[in-house]
């Protein structure tokens, strides 16, 4: 007799042990030879060795589509001990979904905008998502970094944004530097909450396989086989994007999205992102995608919102023309 204990440290035990343990339950019937007992995060089974390989490959499995999917129902069990992959791939439609989040809820592109992006990130190892407020950019980057980390054509995820006042004092915030910064990153946490379950998101944060920090951070830094995303990068200066963009490495992909249209910066502090835009338009292997109110995902109000602010800009710029001509 030979006892094995394999870990369930990266996926939700819950989840794999199933609503009222029906799935272990499911799998002590499919290998009634063998002790299984659950404690916790840890199976411990005896049994005859030959059954026990069996039975890690299977279990090993299991916990692949958990990590893979966030969610495993019982017609999923099933389909997955019996190893029916024609039958999964048709029933999860891999090829329209970037990746499956907690609960198993199905990210994939919303309009033909958010397609183009995922397309062109497919194909380019540095990409420019510009477009105004809820077009996706910076949620579709997540579920394309995190895609790619659990394919493994990554070993980590760093994302970052300029800490910029848009209108607030940094310096009366509470707390202390992380705590004055954390309010800035705070659209990057939310977006990884949404597709890496609680538990195995704050392994990697500890273990440094995601990284959420403020562009400062980036300086002198070589970031080799990650996938990188810059967020707001409409707020970055003209020396902080060219060192942003300096910092790639090998094997990485570098990902960044902003909108020229929500500048924060002091007055005539020029944007790194429309000056990056002007310098590179013509660099082969950096592709650009551009999204307008038509991509749109959030409340149907905000469109409207933004056609009403950009007509008034556009009144804005016109009249100040006439101004200066006069002058």
């Amino acid at each position: 007799m030979t006892e094995i204990t394999i870990q369930l440290d990266e996926i939700s035990a819950q989840d794999f042990y199933g609503a009222n343990n029906e799935h272990l339950k499911r799998l002590k019937e499919y290998f009634p030879k063998l002790k299984i007992i659950a404690r916790g995060k840890a199976l411990n089974v005896l049994g005859n060795e030959d059954i026990l390989t069996v039975f890690e490959q299977k279990v090993n499995r299991l916990i692949d589509h958990l990590q893979r999917y966030n969610s495993l129902s019982n017609r999923e069990f099933e389909i997955v001990m019996m190893e029916d992959k024609q039958e999964m791939h048709r029933m999860k439609k891999e090829d329209e979904v970037i990746v499956h989040g907690v609960n198993g809820k199905m990210i994939k592109p919303l309009t033909s905008g958010q397609a183009q992006l995922v397309q062109k990130v497919r194909e380019k190892d540095m990409v420019f998502a510009i477009g105004p407020a809820g077009t996706g950019k910076t949620y579709t980057g997540v579920a394309m970094a995190v895609e790619a980390l659990k394919n493994k054509e990554v070993k980590r995820i760093v994302l970052t944004r300029p800490a910029v006042e848009a209108g607030e004092s940094l310096g009366f915030l509470p707390g202390d530097m992380k705590d004055k910064l954390d309010p800035y990153l705070q659209p990057l946490y939310d977006a990884l909450k949404d597709m890496i379950h609680f538990e195995k998101l704050g392994a990697y944060l500890e273990k440094g396989v995601i990284e959420v920090a403020p562009l400062a951070f980036m300086r002198g830094r070589t970031l080799d086989e990650a996938f990188v995303i810059l967020d707001e990068a409409q707020n970055t200066t003209y020396a902080q994007m060219k060192m942003f963009l300096t910092r790639m490495g090998k094997n990485s992909k570098f990902m960044i999205t902003g909108d020229p249209s929500q500048i924060d910066l002091p007055p005539k502090q020029k944007s790194g992102l429309k000056e990056a835009t002007r310098i590179l338009k013509d660099v082969k292997d950096i592709g650009f995608i551009y999204l307008d109110d038509k991509d749109v995902v959030r409340h149907p109000l905000v469109r409207d919102i933004l056609k009403a602010y950009k007509v008034n800009d556009e009144a804005n710029e016109e009249y100040n023309e006439q101004k200066r001509e006069r002058v």
